[in-house]
This record gives structure tokens, sequence and C-alpha cells, in this order.
């Protein structure tokens, strides 16, 4: 699969490895619903996650919602710690020497710039919907206590370059895409009471209701919408380097073409909290943990307020052009 390659190259590139990316050091808490109990190994190397399910065997549309803006938290961290810090941003193929985000230097690329620009921006509209259907504050002040982390940690590296930062982000990106892949296999299996999801779905936002069958269709195509933007952001992030046909490698990946794949993967996940017979290592949760884990490169999640106003990171001209609001329902 595209993202199992992804994080292979990754071991080349000394960045992360599957295991540290895919079983991850824990899961995040999702209020009853997701809690976890972590067995370390005697080596440190790799620790096993048994979900405790008090939702059940299967994820609930709360689970996925939850799931997805943690995702998205994570997204707007690396986005906008990439635009701010000098390491990153001022690479040839970024800013250039003495560039910024917002005053891009004559020897850099406002295009490539204007690329991880728009990517912010997105994964804070997304972040900002799944709020809303999450019955949560749009200032934010309720993700803590939804589980939502507020800080984030990194590999070694990661904002020491863009040889550095590019590997990692791939690796996300190609997590995300698989992330909302499998909520459009769950919403559509709730929807339809399939393989043991059921179709009586408490609504979040709304205390002492149900989604009705056309929301968790409505949710279905919204996150299919999401994922078309998460692909384009893997797209578009691995034509920022400056490589040839003769010479198409950096940090380790093959980048020509820009697009690698025929089809999008979904990382192998069998639920975005809850896993397939327990399997916390094939979850959304488990894939992210390292990033969630307490370790190193602590990173703090910008908060709404900040992102309300990314003057600093973000031109005017790239904020106006980035718009759109979610499908309609049929």
């Amino acid at each position: 699969m595209a993202t199992d390659k992804l994080i292979k190259e990754l071991s080349v590139a000394g960045g992360l490895n599957r295991r540290s990316f895919l079983t991850g050091a824990t899961m995040f808490s999702v209020g009853a619903a997701a809690m976890a109990i972590v067995d370390g190994c005697s080596g440190g190397s790799m620790m096993k996650t048994t979900p405790v399910n008090a939702a059940g065997s299967t994820d609930t549309a709360a689970n996925i919602l939850t799931a997805a803006l943690i995702a998205e938290s994570l997204a707007i961290t690396t986005y906008y710690t990439a635009l701010s810090t000098q390491a990153v941003i001022t690479d040839p193929n970024l800013a250039g020497a003495g560039g910024t985000a917002v005053n891009v230097s004559s020897s850099g690329s406002i295009i490539n710039v204007a690329y991880l620009q728009g990517a912010l921006l997105e994964e804070v509209a997304h972040a900002q919907l799944l709020r809303s259907l999450l019955g949560l504050p749009t200032s934010g002040s309720g993700d803590a206590a939804a589980g939502v982390p507020q800080t984030f940690y990194y590999p070694t590296g990661t904002f020491s370059s863009l040889m550095g930062f590019l590997p990692v982000l791939l690796a996300l990106e190609g997590a995300f895409v698989g992330a909302y892949m499998t909520a459009v296999e769950e919403f559509a299996s709730m929807a339809a009471g399939y393989n043991g999801f059921s179709a009586t779905q408490a609504n979040p936002a709304m205390s002492g209701s149900n989604l009705t069958q056309a929301d968790l269709i409505l949710y279905a195509k919204v996150s299919a919408s999401i994922l078309g933007v998460e692909a384009e952001h893997r797209a578009l992030v691995r034509g920022i380097p400056s490589v040839t046909l003769g010479s198409p490698s950096y940090a380790g990946i093959n980048l020509i073409p820009a697009n690698n794949v025929n089809y999008e993967s979904d990382a192998g996940l069998t639920g975005l909290i809850v896993g397939v017979g327990g399997d916390s290592s094939t979850t959304a949760a488990g894939a992210l943990g390292p990033f969630i884990s307490a370790g190193t490169n602590p990173v703090s999640v910008p908060t709404v307020a900040t992102q309300a106003s990314f003057s600093s990171v973000v031109t005017a001209s790239v904020a106006s052009n980035v718009s759109g609001s979610i499908p309609s329902a049929e």
C-alpha cells in the first residue's frame, strides 16, 4: 500500500519506521468510550495497547468525529510549525534564504509556500466543522475535555530542515487519507446497520437526540470530500523539492511523479478508535500514537485565536483563495 511504502522509505531516510508509526506508543482517550490500558515491553521499543470498549465492538459517530478532530489538530500544528520555523521555511524550495512564509525571497518559491499555507487553512476549516458536529465550542475551549491533545510530539529533526520535515508530513497525510477512508466506510455501515454497526447513533451536538440515516450518509459524503483534500495535500507537498527525472529522490523518497498512486490507501486501518477484533494497532489512534504520547520535541497546538489570525504565516491573497463549503445532502 502507498502509506506502507512511505513509512518504509522513512526508515531509510532516518525518520520514522513502520513499527513506531503504525503500532504507536499509546492511544488517546475519548471519554469513556476510548480509554486504553498500556502495557510496556521491557525493551521499551514497542508498547501494546488494549482498548476498553465501553462503546461496544465498533466505533460510534462520536468516536469517528473526535478522532478526526485530533488528526486535524495534529495537521494544523504540523503545518503552522513548519511555516513559522526558520530552519524549514528558508529552504530554497520554500521561502529561500532570508525569506519568511509571508515574505518569500527572490530565490524562493511563492507557489510552494502557498501549498503549505493553503493546507493549513483547510485543516483549520475541517477542525471547525468537526467541533460543530461534536457540539464543542468553536473557540476550542472544549477540545481538551473532549480528549483532543493540546501538545503533540515529533521525531527528532522534524523541524530542523525541509529534508527532515517532508517525510514526516507525507506519512501523516497518508495516515489522514486512510483515516477518512475508514470514516467513509464506518458512516456508511452505520447508515445501513451493516457489519455490526448500529444505525442508532447519538448526536454529539444535541443531547438526547440521535443522528438520522440522512445525517450518517451526509457524514460519509463529507468525510470523502475531506479525504480528497488530504490526498491533494499529499500530492502537492511531494512536488515541493526540486528534483529531476535523472535524480528523482529527496530524503530517500522518489518524488516523481508527484501523485504516485492509482488508488488511495486506507493504510490497513480497521477503525478510528475501536479496531476489529480489539487490535488497536490497526486504528487511526494507534497510527497517530507516537505523536500523541509524551515524548521528545513537544509542540503546542496553536490556539483557535491564533488560527483566526494567521497573518504571520499566511498571506491575505492565499487566504482569500481558500474557500468552499461541505457537500449538500442529497
